[in-house]
């Protein structure tokens, strides 16, 4: 009676094991396949979210060769943008400036302030003296003609003109011009002896005109 109470329970004791095995696994895989898909899913749909979310620019996508498009559109945008190039002398300081100075009969001309040549010239004689103040160059002329201010003819360029081979002009009164030029005497240069000009040696003058250009200021002084 007592060996048969004991196999009873004997039999009750593995039948609650095996079970509990079989609830253990049941659980187990349960959990197993509820979270797995669902952990995928939403890593899935987040990466998708953010993909979607976060568009590039076309010029960095991709092409059919699967390299990114080298034309960035800020860089594109900066191209476009061009820095002004500063002037070589500024505006307010002028590169070339000629200075008369009657007193020493010379011309001086100046670059950047500093005297880069020193040339002697003719002045005006009395009664005709070469006016004072500041001016600029008006004219440059090869060759020029010149018409005598008080009978009126004209002299032909030449080697014979009064006024050599060049005319550098910076003051008129509508009727006469007083300007730079030539001679054929250069034993004149340095007199007082002109109708206001400023008489140069042919091969001076020629220098001083590659060295002005039109506007350049030009400064008589006593």
């Amino acid at each position: 009676m007592v060996m048969a109470r004991n196999e009873s329970v004997a039999r009750i004791a593995m039948l609650l094991c095996f079970g509990t095995a079989i609830l253990s696994l049941a659980v187990h895989w349960h959990i197993s396949a509820s979270m797995t898909p669902s952990t995928s899913s939403e890593t899935q749909g987040s990466g998708a979210a953010r993909a979607a979310d976060v568009k590039m620019p076309r010029s960095l996508m991709p092409n059919d060769t699967g390299k990114v498009n080298a034309s960035h559109p800020i860089k594109s945008l900066l191209a476009k943008v061009s820095t002004p190039k500063a002037p070589l002398f500024p505006a307010s300081t002028p590169q070339t400036k000629v200075v008369v100075d009657l007193s020493d009969r010379r011309v001086y001309v100046y670059r950047l302030g500093q005297v880069i040549a020193s040339y002697p010239t003719g002045i005006g004689k009395k009664g005709w003296e070469t006016p004072t103040g500041t001016f600029e160059i008006s004219q440059k002329r090869l060759n020029p003609a010149w018409r005598h201010p008080i009978t009126g003819k004209v002299f032909p360029a030449g080697a014979d003109s009064p006024l050599g081979d060049r005319w550098i002009g910076f003051w008129s009164d509508g009727r006469n011009q007083i300007g730079f030029h030539g001679t054929p005497d250069d034993e004149l240069v340095g007199s007082a002896v002109s109708h206001g000009c400023l008489r140069m040696r042919n091969p001076d003058v020629r220098l001083l005109y590659k060295q002005v250009d039109l506007g350049t200021p030009v400064e008589v002084r006593n």
